[in-house]
């Protein structure tokens, strides 16, 4: 059994029916000659775009000159109405002072301070699944997004989903994630700062509710340093944190858009795997089992511990697969800050660099049985040689994922959680396809059957 693939476009296209499949989902829209190609070159009236897959070549734009291929404006450009000048969409300066600021609270012995509120939110979940676990249909991202928001607010401002402001923030995210924000005209056509960019008006609304959600709970912790009242999460660790050059700290309206990627970053990027992790697992019985004799043999009945993480290696290696076959962000642009010239081919300065994690993940010269879910690979060397040379669902270099040390504890751990708790079976006739435009979730869903686990 292969998990689900969205089919590839046809070889050519026109560029009105390509922005029609692009529109519908990013994936699809790309051809399957992708899944073989080191580097393919894209044209249209209005830029040139250079999809690399050489190993190489990847290790050039995001390690050895990262400098050169500063993160595109073109898909930021959506989502600026929410994410203001956020570490997400900032270059040079500007993105090197906030990272000296936000990376020492993700720091290695932060995570094990974070780890007490993943527990609790990992309870909260399997609690709220355990209850719908009679074996009717249950659309299982809408629950994975709500495990993986209660997360955030837990760890970055000690409060649960329950709280009234992270439950309406919560709602409203999910309503700024129908809007499609990344589909914005300056995505597509290079536009001079001063022309309007045409943002759809609920993508503003939602995005104005949402920051102002956000700006409330950043003031209110800003009074609580100021008066000495603070826990110590990982919002307080970042506000007080100065930076190392200037001794400046975050205003709170540079804390508002950081928290706002925190949240888009944190939470639909892990809901995604979760969603995707539970689903291979009915997919493929026999890997959950596994799963879940590991969970009760380290865990037992009790709550885990930080300790347990290293023990838990079936659920990691189901994560870490899941992450290859469905990274959440399946495409990362960069642009050329100079004149290229990449296997035999020409780039101009401003052209984009496009590093596909989707297709680098399934890449056939790569991987052995790249379609197939094997969390197993890794104890061979294809699959150890494929996390070295063509893993990325982070990305890599000086703007690697802030939080990947955070993800990788936060998914194996819930995922052995829920596990431990409830079976997960398909649904008949509900198989769930991939479709991308801000992460990689369900066309219609991802449809599962909970039952309790005896």
């Amino acid at each position: 059994m292969i998990p689900p693939k969205p089919p590839a476009r046809a070889e050519r296209v026109s560029l009105w029916r390509y922005l029609r499949l692009f529109r519908a989902d990013i994936l699809s829209a790309q051809p399957a000659r992708l899944y073989r190609a080191w580097m393919a070159e894209f044209r249209t009236p209005f830029f040139r775009s250079f999809l690399c897959n050489d190993p190489a070549l990847v290790d050039l734009v995001l390690r050895e000159r990262p400098g050169d291929f500063p993160k595109s404006g073109r898909v930021s450009e959506g989502l600026r109405p929410l994410l203001g000048q956020s570490v997400f969409v900032t270059n040079g300066e500007t993105w090197k002072r906030q990272r000296r600021i936000i990376d020492p609270a993700f720091e290695g012995g932060r995570l094990r301070d974070t780890f007490p509120a993943m527990v609790a939110a990992g309870q909260g979940a399997a609690a709220r699944l355990g209850a719908l676990a009679d074996g009717a249909p249950v659309e299982i991202e809408y629950h994975t997004s709500h495990a993986a928001a209660d997360v955030i607010f837990r760890t970055l401002f000690s409060l649960p989903i329950e709280d009234a402001t992270a439950a309406r923030v919560f709602e409203e995210f999910k309503a700024h994630q129908r809007t499609q924000p990344v589909l914005n005209l300056a995505a597509f056509v290079p536009l001079p700062r001063w022309f309007p960019r045409f943002h759809r008006r609920e993508t503003r609304a939602t995005a104005r509710r949402i920051r102002a959600l956000i700006e409330g709970l950043t003031a209110r912790r800003m009074a609580e340093i100021a008066a000495g009242t603070a826990p110590d999460d990982l919002a307080t660790k970042i506000m007080t944190t100065p930076d190392p050059e200037t001794g400046e700290r975050f205003t709170t309206a540079e804390m508002v858009d950081q928290v706002a990627i925190f949240f888009l970053a944190g939470h639909e990027t892990s809901a995604s795997a979760l969603a995707w992790a539970l689903y291979l697992l009915a997919l493929y019985p026999d890997w959950q089992e596994k799963v879940a004799a590991e969970a009760r043999a380290v865990l037992g009945d009790r709550a885990p511990e930080f300790a347990d993480m290293g023990r838990l290696r079936c659920a990691r290696d189901v994560f870490r697969e899941t992450l290859r076959l469905y990274p959440p962000v399946p495409m990362m642009v960069r642009e050329a800050a100079r004149a290229e010239r990449f296997r035999g081919r020409d780039l101009a300065p401003g052209a984009q660099v496009v590093l596909s994690p989707w297709h680098l993940h399934r890449h056939e010269r790569l991987w052995e049985r790249p379609d197939e879910f094997d969390p197993g690979r890794y104890e061979g060397e294809n699959g150890r040689e494929g996390l070295r040379r063509a893993y990325m669902p982070f990305s890599a270099g000086p703007r690697v994922c802030t939080g990947a040390g955070f993800a990788m504890i936060e998914g194996p751990l819930l995922l052995a959680m829920l596990v431990r708790a409830c079976r997960f079976e398909v649904v008949e006739g509900r198989p769930a396809m991939p479709v991308a435009h801000l992460t990689v979730r369900g066309r219609d869903g991802i449809w599962l059957r909970v039952l309790p686990r005896g």
